[in-house]
């Protein structure tokens, strides 16, 4: 579920700071925000201005961290604000300003937990949770659950268990 965003805004919310997140690829070793044209794509996809690209990796990394567990800090920046029907809503015009008031709005939603990097060491993709007890730990459990179930099993095997 997006959050109704403001005319010419684009919505911030759960998809946008997954595919924000996945900008960063562990597996294939690729990052959308390493080269000015890709970060350019990647903005212009997503209906944003890209502002500045190392605020934006500073902005990705800090906030994989952040729903990864750990703890950091986010860049200093202003987040513009726009009053709406009905409250007040974000008004993002740059890559950076769309993924932290996505994170900003699924935080005080109670929904930021439900945003996740997948446990596979080798894969680390970001996902967004929405099983009923919001307990899922892979990407897919086809791939990466199921290569983790085999090396657990492996393992064990090994061990003699």
């Amino acid at each position: 579920m997006q959050t109704n965003a403001p005319a010419g805004a684009p919505a911030v919310g759960p998809d946008l700071l997954v595919d924000f997140l996945n900008t960063l690829d562990v597996e294939d070793g690729t990052d959308q925000l390493a080269e000015a044209a890709s970060f350019r794509t990647w903005a212009d996809a997503h209906g944003l201005e890209p502002g500045e690209r190392e605020e934006a990796r500073r902005v990705r990394d800090a906030l994989r961290t952040l729903v990864d567990g750990g703890q950091g800090s986010l860049p200093g920046m202003s987040l513009p604000v726009t009053a709406a029907a009905g409250g007040l809503a974000p008004a993002a015009t740059t890559v950076a300003e769309a993924a932290v008031a996505s994170a900003l709005v699924l935080s005080i939603q109670g929904r930021l937990s439900r945003v996740k990097l997948c446990g596979g060491e080798d894969c680390r993709w970001a996902f967004y949770d929405a099983s009923r007890n919001g307990s899922r730990q892979w990407c897919s459990m086809e791939v990466c659950g199921n290569r983790q179930k085999a090396r657990t099993f492996r393992a064990r095997k090994q061990s003699g268990d």
